[in-house]
C-alpha cells in the first residue's frame, strides 16, 4: 500500500492506494467526485482510500488528482503490462481511453467538463501516464464523464496487470527512473 499526504493551505488531501479487489472509502466535500473515485477504484481493482477536504471545489478535485497519481505511479508493478485500453458506453455517452504506464506524462482530452478535463490532466502529469481520451457519443456530461472515469479504471486493471517474465513491454527493456 502506497499513502500520499498532500496539505497546503487550500487542501489537505491524504489517500491510501493498493492492488486490491476495488474497495474504497472515499470522503471529500464534492459528492461527484466521491461518486466518480469509487467508479476509479471498481473498474480498476485498486483499494483507495480518499480523505479531502479544501478551500474551493477546483483547489480540491485537482489536488486529488495530484495526489492519486503520485500514489498511482508509486505501486505500477515492476513487470506490469504497462498498456490499458477501454471503450466504455453509458446511456448515451461512448467513450474510449487508451493509456501507458510507461513514465512519460501526457494526456489528451478533452471531457466537456472543464474541472474533469483538468482532473485528468493533473492525474495524468502525476501519474507520469500517457492518457488518451476520446468522447465518441453523447449528449449528457454527467454520463461523459462517469464512462471516462469508468474506461479510465478498465484500462488501469488492464495496464497494472502482471505481465509475466516479458516485464515493462518496450524496445528499450525495462522503463525505470531512479531519483537521488
Amino acid at each position: 500500500m502506497t499513502i500520499v499526504v498532500r496539505n497546503t493551505r487550500e487542501t489537505q488531501i491524504r489517500i491510501e492506494l493498493a492492488a486490491g479487489t476495488g474497495a474504497s472509502t472515499i470522503v471529500t466535500t464534492v459528492p461527484f467526485l466521491d461518486h466518480m473515485l469509487v467508479t476509479l477504484a471498481s473498474y480498476s481493482s485498486l483499494d483507495l482510500t480518499v480523505t479531502a477536504r479544501g478551500d474551493l471545489r477546483h483547489h480540491l478535485i485537482e489536488d486529488v488528482a495530484i495526489a492519486l497519481g503520485a500514489a498511482l505511479a508509486a505501486i505500477v508493478p515492476p513487470r506490469a503490462a504497462r498498456y490499458g485500453d477501454c471503450v466504455i458506453p453509458m446511456d448515451d455517452a461512448l467513450v474510449h481511453v487508451s493509456l501507458d504506464l510507461g513514465g512519460r506524462p501526457y494526456y489528451c482530452g478533452p471531457l466537456p467538463s472543464n474541472l474533469y478535463d483538468h482532473w485528468f490532466r493533473s492525474f495524468s502529469d502525476n501519474a507520469h501516464a500517457t492518457i488518451h481520451l476520446r468522447v465518441l457519443r453523447g449528449r449528457d456530461r454527467h454520463h461523459i464523464v462517469e464512462a471516462a472515469f469508468k474506461a479510465l479504471g478498465a484500462a488501469l486493471r488492464k495496464a497494472l496487470a502482471a505481465d509475466g517474465d516479458a516485464g515493462v513491454f518496450s524496445t528499450k527493456g525495462a522503463v525505470g527512473l531512479e531519483v537521488t
